[in-house]
C-alpha cells in the first residue's frame, strides 16, 4: 500500500505547485529528480550510481541502483558492490565478477521519514523558484504599472495582493498625500523596486514617481501609447501639482490636445488618481529658451537670459507676472526648474516704459506669425525687448533677413510713436 499511495501523492502534490507557480514541465521534472537525488544521497552516501526516471504525467517513478559485481564474502560497500550470488539470484541469472548489475528500489519501502523528508525537500526547492520566479518577473516590470488589492494596512506601508497572490509593498513615503485605502480596494502604482535578499523577493511600488504619472498617460490617451505623441520631460511635486512636456511625431496631431482630450476627458481621469493633483501640460521644444517659456506658463515672459554651460536663465517679466511665474508655495518656478534643468532666476522688468510694452503676439494682424515665433524661439518676447535689442543681432539670432528685420522695426516703433 506504501507504493501506491506515496509516488503518486507526490506527484499530484507537484502538479499543485505547478499549476500555482506556474513551473514548466521541464523545470518541473528536473526539479523531482532533484528531490529524489538528495534524498538518496543522503540514504545511500552518494547518488553517483543512482538512475531516477520519472514520467509526472503518468504519477511514474523508478529508481535503479547500479552495482559492480564482486565474488561472494568480498562486498565491502553494499551500496555500490553486490556478491556473484546475490546478483544471479536477482533476475540476473548470467552475472559475472566485474560487471554492472542494475537493481530496482522502490523508494516507499524505507519507511515514511525517507517519503517525508522527499515532500520536505521537494516544497522547498519549489519555494526557492518561485521565490527566483517572482524576482524576475517583477525585475523585468520595474517602472511599469501594476495593480494589486489592499491587503493590510499599516501606519508606514499598506501591502497589496496582485492576481497572483504576489505581495506588493507601498511604502507611506510612495503614497500621494491624501491617499487613503480600504481593505478590498484596487489600487494602481508602478514597480520602483525590487531586491532578493536571502532569496526573498521584496517588490516595492509607487505612486509619487515620475514613472506613475507617465504610465497613467500612456493608458489613457491612445496616441502615446501607439508612439505617436512622446513624453519628453516630467515633473512632479506629488499630491500638488506636475509639468509634462510632450510632443508629436505627426504634424496632424496635437499633442497638447490628445493629452488633454475633449472638455478634459483624458486628463481629468488622471487627475482623480492622482487625489487631484493640477497637472500642466505643455509642448516640448528642443529650444532652451522657449522651452524655459512655456514651462513658466501661465506666467508671460518679457525677456530672457540663458547661460546654457551652467544651465541657468534669468527671467524678467512685468511685476504682475512674477507672483505667476513663481506660482503658490514657490511651486510653478520650482517644477519648471525641474521640467527643464535649468536653474531659474526671475526678475521684475523696472524699465520706466515697461508698462507701455505690448507681447508680439498682439502684433499678428501686422506681423506674419512665423516672425514672431522666430523672435519668441530666442527670447524676445515683447516689442520692447525687440525694441532695445541691436538690430544685427536679431538677424543673427533670429535668422531673419535683413530686409525683414527692417520692416518688423518699423511696425513696432509705430504703435510707439502714435
Amino acid at each position: 500500500m506504501a507504493k501506491k499511495e506515496a509516488t503518486p501523492n507526490m506527484v499530484e502534490q507537484f502538479a499543485e505547485f505547478k499549476e500555482l507557480k506556474n513551473i514548466d514541465k521541464t523545470t518541473m521534472i528536473s526539479v523531482l529528480e532533484e528531490s529524489f537525488r538528495n534524498v538518496l544521497a543522503k540514504m545511500f552516501g552518494t547518488d553517483e550510481n543512482l538512475d531516477v526516471i520519472l514520467n509526472p504525467d503518468k504519477g511514474d517513478v523508478q529508481i535503479f541502483q547500479n552495482l559492480t559485481v564482486v565474488p561472494d564474502g568480498e562486498v565491502a560497500n553494499p551500496n555500490l558492490e553486490i556478491s556473484l550470488s546475490d546478483a544471479r539470484a536477482d533476475d540476473d541469472p548470467e552475472a559475472e565478477v566485474g560487471e554492472e548489475h542494475t537493481k530496482e528500489i522502490f523508494f516507499d519501502k524505507f519507511g515514511r521519514r525517507a517519503i517525508l523528508n522527499l515532500r520536505q525537500t521537494l516544497q522547498s526547492k519549489i519555494l526557492d523558484l518561485q521565490h527566483e520566479a517572482v524576482f524576475e518577473k517583477f525585475k523585468d516590470l520595474e517602472g511599469e504599472l501594476v495593480s494589486g488589492e489592499v491587503y493590510q494596512t499599516w501606519s508606514r506601508e499598506t501591502l497589496l495582493l496582485d492576481d497572483e497572490k504576489n505581495e506588493l509593498l507601498l511604502p507611506k513615503s510612495e503614497s500621494i498625500p491624501g491617499d487613503f485605502f480600504r481593505k478590498g480596494e484596487t489600487v494602481r502604482a508602478v514597480v520602483a523596486n525590487v531586491d532578493n535578499k536571502n532569496n526573498n523577493p521584496k517588490i516595492t511600488v509607487s505612486r509619487t514617481n515620475e514613472q506613475f504619472l507617465r504610465r497613467l498617460f500612456e493608458l489613457e490617451v491612445p496616441e502615446i501609447h501607439d508612439g505617436l505623441i512622446n513624453i519628453r520631460a516630467v515633473a512632479r511635486i506629488p499630491g500638488e501639482r506636475a509639468k509634462i512636456a510632450v510632443e508629436s511625431y505627426d504634424d496632424r496631431i496635437d499633442p497638447v490636445g490628445a493629452c488633454v482630450g475633449v472638455k478634459g476627458s483624458r486628463i481629468h481621469g488622471i487627475v482623480r488618481e492622482l487625489r487631484n493633483e493640477n497637472i500642466d501640460v505643455i509642448n516640448y521644444t528642443a529650444n532652451p529658451s522657449l522651452f524655459i517659456q512655456r514651462a513658466l506658463s501661465p506666467a508671460k515672459i518679457s525677456s530672457i537670459r540663458l547661460d546654457e554651460e551652467e544651465k541657468k536663465a534669468e527671467v524678467f517679466l512685468r511685476p504682475e507676472e512674477v507672483s505667476l511665474a513663481i506660482g503658490k508655495n514657490g511651486l510653478n518656478i520650482k517644477l519648471a526648474s525641474m521640467l527643464t534643468g535649468y536653474t531659474i532666476d526671475v526678475y521684475r522688468d523696472t524699465a520706466e516704459s515697461f508698462e507701455e510694452d505690448i507681447y508680439l503676439d498682439d502684433f499678428k494682424d501686422e506681423i506674419e506669425e512665423w516672425i514672431i515665433e522666430a523672435l519668441k524661439n530666442v527670447g524676445f518676447v515683447t516689442a520692447k525687448s525687440v525694441l532695445n535689442a541691436p538690430r544685427d543681432m536679431i538677424v543673427e539670432k533670429a535668422d531673419l533677413e535683413e530686409e525683414t528685420v527692417d520692416a518688423l522695426l518699423a511696425v513696432l516703433r509705430a504703435e510707439f510713436e502714435d
